[in-house]
């Protein structure tokens, strides 16, 4: 099949979250398909970076856009039902090219690559399109919307009801709607979302997070993650505010590193504590993670995969999340991980860790073990192989559907 494929963010390198699946799904599709990539590019260095893709698939178009640009597009669109993510996202010349290339009618599937890219294809129903929202956002704006103060929480309320439109919208349209877990696809049901709907894994290259050969520094606990998203600058503000000060307490020799690019101001204060390390980006995570005795992800909003915790549990090294965390992995709490519902246990499940080495290898040989039965990318491409035929075989019945609404 000759197939389009189009996301908000441009896929290469593949450095976090959403990218980290995007590029993935193209290096698989694009061993027996031809792969034409669309994307953005906000920055002349990303537009570079993004020539990276080229031995992943046929074809590849980057179109830069400017932040003060879309930013401006937002307060035009703010009393209309178009979400601020749709147009942050938008590009005018995308959008021509990926009329034009529809038009010629030379692709025999489209895949669009979350909700913010959903309205430069719908207009184009003729052939099989997938939906793959990866994390279900109107359900994370809320999240936000409840730790925000006013009038930010009725800017992200509103947020949420323009995106979960869009949700609607695309779950109607498009010949099937996926997300990253179990979890999203039953947010999705709560929605009254059910129909078309189907979900497939991140997986973890287990060759590239492999354990390490030297041993893990003592009294080492290890945060990873992009610090200027919201949700991973919140957990570690508060951790380092209720959390940190009884484990010091305790273990005095107990250090923390925060490891990951775009460090707020908020973030960057937290290495005035003691004890405390804020790293900024690093060529590489996977030595941060092998000196550790164990890293935490206790978030308190957390949609879809949690890819740190999946790539700690590679490479061998145990984890204490959340429990709102710990459900964005396929892995059982005592099992594979251990998991905190407050900041009472998160301290405690910490401690239980670092004072158990007999633990600490039980939990990293099974958590690795998990990660490559539940979340190795083969696995799940076979899961998405799946979808997309069933896709394609459903197409004339959604398509007829869609334009009776």
């Amino acid at each position: 099949m000759r197939i389009l494929f189009v996301s908000h963010r441009f896929p290469y390198p593949p450095t976090f979250g959403s990218k980290v699946r995007a590029f993935n799904i193209i290096k698989h599709l694009a061993r027996s398909h031809e792969v034409s990539v669309l994307s953005l590019a906000r920055s002349d260095d990303e537009a570079r970076e993004a020539a990276g893709i080229a031995p992943f698939c046929r074809d590849f178009s980057v179109f830069r856009v400017h932040n003060a640009l879309q930013v401006a597009k937002l307060g035009l669109l703010l009393p209309t039902t178009v979400s601020a993510s749709e147009a942050f996202f938008h590009s005018a010349g995308m959008r021509r090219e990926i009329d034009q290339r529809l038009a010629s009618r030379s692709y025999d599937f489209v895949f669009a690559h979350c909700s913010a890219v959903g309205r430069y294809v719908e207009p184009h129903r003729g052939l099989p399109m997938l939906m793959d929202l990866c994390d279900v956002d109107s359900r994370k704006w809320l999240d936000y919307a409840a730790v925000k103060p006013w009038p930010l929480s009725m800017g992200y309320r509103w947020e949420a009801w323009r995106v979960e439109r869009a949700e609607r919208r695309q779950a109607q349209t498009f010949d099937r709607v996926t997300v990253a877990t179990r979890g999203e696809a039953e947010s999705l049901a709560a929605m009254g979302v059910g129909q078309g709907v189907d979900w497939f894994a991140n997986g973890v290259d287990l060759e590239y997070f492999q354990p390490g050969d030297v041993a893990a520094q003592e009294e080492l606990v290890t945060f990873v993650g992009r610090m200027d998203y919201f949700p991973n600058e919140q957990c570690m503000v508060e951790f380092c505010a209720r959390t940190w000060p009884r484990l010091r307490q305790l273990r005095p020799n107990l250090r923390l590193q925060i490891v990951g690019a775009a460090p707020t101001a908020r973030v960057l204060a937290l290495a005035a504590i003691d004890g405390v390390t804020v790293t900024g980006a690093v060529p590489d995570v996977r030595p941060y993670v092998r000196a550790s005795t164990l890293t935490i992800a206790p978030l308190s909003i957390a949609r879809g995969t949690q890819n740190k915790i999946l790539e700690s549990m590679a490479m061998g090294v145990p984890v204490v999340a959340s429990t709102i965390a710990a459900a964005g992995v396929d892995a059982v709490p005592e099992e594979h991980l251990l998991a905190a519902a407050n900041d009472d246990e998160l301290a405690a499940q910490i401690l239980r860790l670092l004072g158990d080495a007999g633990l600490r290898r039980r939990l990293a040989a099974a958590g690795r073990e998990r990660v490559a039965s539940h979340h190795d990318w083969p696995q799940a491409m076979a899961r998405m192989d799946r979808i997309m035929a069933a896709c394609s075989a459903n197409h004339g019945r959604v398509g007829q559907e869609a334009a009776a609404l």
